[in-house]
């Protein structure tokens, strides 16, 4: 197996409980749902992060899900490029988007970055931006008191109401 390509899913979001629910988080809980379904190991500590290794539609993947906060990402997934050796062209970054509408995903390769600090991080470390993209929607906030002064939205809310889950 190990002369088998790498891939690198980059989930997203901020650690600690009180974002765990946070519309910016949504690339944790993809990655989480990713996890479960495809039964990849438990994510343990690694690259500054939390990473798990396993497959997905018959492809070696590396999950990780970056500790160091949204705008330092790409210090744990430059730690991770360069341990398994993955080209750029084979990292998917799933992110949260607020140009897009709650839920609507949409893939995308390189181009800008959207004022996205996170893909700002990973631009930065990786040299490039020419890597894979899941954007997930989640609106702009709707009011003043929405947006806290980090720049994080409160916590994601379904179109009928109530906490995402």
């Amino acid at each position: 197996m190990d002369a088998d390509p790498v891939y690198l899913i980059v989930a997203l979001g901020n650690p600690g409980p009180e974002y765990q629910f946070h519309r910016h988080n949504v690339g944790f809980m993809v990655g989480e749902e990713l996890r479960r379904r495809h039964g990849l190991a438990r994510l343990r500590s690694r690259f500054r992060g939390l990473a798990g290794e396993g497959a997905m539609a018959g492809r070696r993947v590396v999950l990780l899900l970056p500790m160091t906060f949204m705008n330092l990402s790409g210090e744990a997934a430059a730690q991770a490029v360069r341990k398994h050796r993955i080209p750029v062209e084979r990292i998917l970054v799933i992110h949260d988007e607020v140009e897009l509408p709650f839920g609507d995903v949409r893939l995308k390769e390189g181009q800008g970055l959207g004022g996205h600090n996170g893909l700002r991080s990973l631009e930065q470390h990786l040299g490039s931006r020419d890597f894979w993209r899941v954007r997930v929607g989640v609106g702009r906030p709707t009011g003043a008191g929405e947006q806290s002064c980090s720049g994080l939205p409160g916590p994601a809310q379904d179109p009928k109401g109530g906490p995402l889950e």
